[in-house]
C-alpha cells in the first residue's frame, strides 16, 4: 500500500489529516527542514507509531532520498528512543530522585555514530520522544538542537511530522477495525 492509498483511505472525518499528511512531508509544509531531514524524521515517526503499512509506505516514499545508512539512522532513532523514552520517563515521573542519580546501565552506542547526520538523528529522536510522550527526552533533545543553532521552526516542523504520522496511524487502524463491523451491520 502506498502512502497515497493510506491517505485516500482515511475517513471523511479525518480530512484534516489527509491535508496535513501531504503538507508536513514537503519542504513547504515543514519549514526549516531539508528533504533528508523530513525523510529521517518521517521514517522514525512512522516506526514509533507502530503501524506497519504506514512505516512501509513512508520508507518507500523516501527510498530515493536517503542512503541505506541514513535510513538505518532513522530506524536507530526509533529503536533507541523506544528504550530510552520508557526508562527516562520512569525516572522523571516516579518522583524519587534516587533513580535519577543511578547509572542507567543501558547501551546507547548508536548515538555516537547513527549513520546519518547527528543533528538529523537528534531531530528524529525528538520526534519519536514526542510520539512516546517522554518529556525528559523531549527537553534534552530540544536543548541539544537549540545549542547547535537549529531554529525553533525546524524543531516545530519535526514534531508536526511526528504528530501527523501518529494521528494517521491511529486513524487508519481505527478505520480498518471499524470496516468489518460496518460491513457486518449492512
Amino acid at each position: 500500500m502506498t502512502l497515497e492509498q493510506i491517505r485516500d483511505q482515511l475517513p471523511d472525518y479525518a480530512k484534516d489529516l489527509r491535508l496535513n499528511l501531504d503538507a508536513v512531508l514537503s519542504e513547504s509544509g515543514s519549514p526549516g527542514l531539508a528533504p533528508k531531514q523530513i525523510a529521517i524524521i518521517a521514517i522514525a515517526s512512522a516506526i514509533s507509531a507502530r503501524h506497519e503499512a504506514l512505516t512501509r509506505a513512508v520508507s518507500e516514499k523516501f527510498a530515493a532520498t536517503l542512503s541505506e545508512a541514513e535510513a538505518n539512522g532513522a530506524r536507530a532513532a526509533a529503536s533507541i528512543m523506544a528504550m530510552n523514552n520508557i526508562y527516562y520517563r520512569f525516572t522523571h515521573l516516579v518522583g524519587n530522585e534516587e533513580y535519577a542519580k543511578l547509572r542507567a546501565g543501558l547501551r546507547m552506542n548508536v548515538m555516537a555514530n547513527p549513520g546519518c547526520d547527528k543533528l538529523d538523528f537528534e531531530l528524529a529522536s525528538l520526534a519519536v520522544s514526542a510520539v512516546n510522550g517522554c518529556g525528559m527526552c523531549m527537553e534534552s533533545h530540544e536543548k541539544t538542537l537549540q545549542k547547535h543553532g537549529v531554529a525553533a521552526q525546524a524543531i516545530q516542523s519535526a514534531v508536526r511530522i511526528a504528530a501527523v504520522l501518529h494521528a494517521v496511524a491511529v486513524t487508519a487502524e481505527q478505520a480498518l477495525a471499524a470496516a468489518p463491523a460496518l460491513a457486518a451491520a449492512a
